[in-house]
Formats: C-alpha cells, sequence, structure tokens
C-alpha cells in the first residue's frame, strides 16, 4: 500500500493523524465510509446492509487546518 503523504498540500504544514467522529445513541465511533450512494431506510435512518463498509483515515494539518481523507481497503497479508 503506498504511504501517506504527510505534507499538507495547501500550505506545506505537517499533517497529523486523526479521525472524524460519528455520535450514534451516546456511542463515540469513528467514520466509515460506504460504497454507493445513501438509501434512505425507515428503521436504521440509512441502508448499509450488504454494502462495503471500509474505516476512514483523516488527517488535519496543524498550520492551516485543512482536512484530508482516506477509506483504503486493506491488502492481502495485512
Amino acid at each position: 500500500m503506498k504511504p501517506i503523504n504527510t505534507t499538507c498540500p495547501e500550505c506545506g504544514g505537517a499533517m497529523v493523524e486523526g479521525f472524524l467522529l460519528d455520535i450514534a445513541q451516546g456511542l463515540n465511533l469513528p467514520t466509515s465510509w460506504v460504497e454507493e450512494p445513501p438509501e434512505k431506510s425507515f428503521w436504521t435512518g440509512t441502508k448499509v446492509k450488504g454494502k462495503e463498509k471500509l474505516p476512514v483515515q483523516t488527517y488535519r494539518c496543524a498550520a492551516c487546518g485543512f482536512l484530508k481523507s482516506y477509506a483504503r481497503a486493506k491488502e492481502e497479508g495485512e
């Protein structure tokens, strides 16, 4: 897997790894990327069953605040 560039593409500052937070029924959860456009669900708000879900890595520039996110699938052997 190609390494992630930790230099800000906007200002050249240092990028720091973190995550975007989702809060659901009192739980603090990291954000996930879901394949396909969102579909409404009466019971869950949005249908996700059977769709690919990937964790999101987000980097924030310490100098200017620019955010850059990645949703990368794990390669075999990781």
